[in-house]
C-alpha cells in the first residue's frame, strides 16, 4: 500500500512538473524540476517516456537558483556543441545536454572499432569537452532489437568503452566518464524499418555538472551574485 503511494505520489509530481514547464525556457525548467526530487522524479520520468537521457539528467538536477545558473553555463556548452559538431544531434534538457550520435557515424555495421571519419566529429567535441571540464558524461551505447539481448548489451558496452577510451587517449579524464550499455532496450526510434534500426544503433552522450561545478552554482546563488 505504502509502495503504491508512493508511485502514484511521483506520477502527480512529473504531471505537474510537465505541466508547470510547458513555455518555459530550458534553464526555468532545470530550476523546478530539480526542486520537485531530483532523482526520484527523474527516474519516474526516464521510465515512463522511455527516454533514459532524460530521467538520467533531470535525476542529477540542483534545482533552484543554482540549477538556472549551471543552466545557463549548459546553454553556452550546447551551443558550441551545435556549432562545432559535426553528425551530432544537440539537446538541452533541464540542467545537463543530451548529444547522439548514429552509430553508422562512429561504427560500421555490427562493429565496435570507430571509423576513421568519425574521429573528426569526435576530436572536435573533446576540444568543447576540454573548455569545460567540470561536467560528468555518460556515455551510452544502443543497438537495434536484431540479435539475442546478451549479444547486443555486449556490443553496445564495446561500442561505449570504444569512445571513452578513444576521448581518454585525447586528455579527457576517465573520473569524469561512464560508459553504459543500453541494448535494445531503449529504442528512440521505430525497430519497424531498416531506417529506424539504424537511428536506434547509436551512441549517447549525457552531460551534466559535476560537484564542482554545482558547489561553485550554490555558493553564487548563495551570495545573491
Amino acid at each position: 500500500m505504502r509502495k503504491t503511494t508512493k508511485i502514484v505520489y511521483y506520477l502527480l509530481t512529473v504531471s505537474i512538473v510537465l505541466a508547470a514547464c510547458k513555455g518555459m525556457t530550458k534553464t526555468q525548467k532545470g530550476a523546478i524540476i530539480g526542486t520537485t526530487g531530483g532523482a526520484a522524479v527523474g527516474a519516474v520520468i526516464g521510465r515512463a517516456s522511455g527516454n533514459t537521457a532524460l530521467g538520467t539528467i533531470i535525476g542529477a538536477a540542483v534545482g533552484g537558483t543554482a540549477g538556472v545558473l549551471i543552466g545557463k553555463k549548459m546553454d553556452k556548452q550546447a551551443e558550441e556543441i551545435k556549432k562545432q559538431v559535426p553528425n551530432a544531434k544537440v539537446e538541452r534538457v533541464g540542467e545537463g545536454i543530451n548529444i547522439e550520435f548514429e552509430s553508422k557515424v562512429l561504427f560500421d555495421y555490427d562493429q565496435s572499432g570507430l571509423k576513421t571519419e568519425a574521429k573528426t566529429s569526435l576530436n572536435e567535441f573533446v576540444t568543447i569537452l576540454k573548455k569545460f571540464p567540470d561536467t560528468n558524461i555518460e556515455i551510452q551505447g544502443h543497438t537495434d532489437n536484431k540479435g539475442s539481448d546478451a549479444y547486443n548489451d555486449a556490443l553496445s558496452q564495446r561500442r561505449a568503452n570504444a569512445v571513452m577510451v578513444y576521448l581518454i587517449d585525447r586528455g579527457i579524464a576517465n573520473s569524469r566518464m561512464n560508459p553504459r550499455a543500453m541494448g535494445e532496450n531503449h529504442p528512440k526510434y521505430t525497430n519497424e524499418t531498416e531506417e529506424g534500426r539504424a537511428q536506434n544503433r547509436r551512441v549517447e552522450f549525457l552531460i551534466t555538472a559535476n560537484e564542482k561545478m554545482k558547489s561553485d552554482a550554490k555558493k553564487e546563488a548563495g551570495s545573491g551574485q
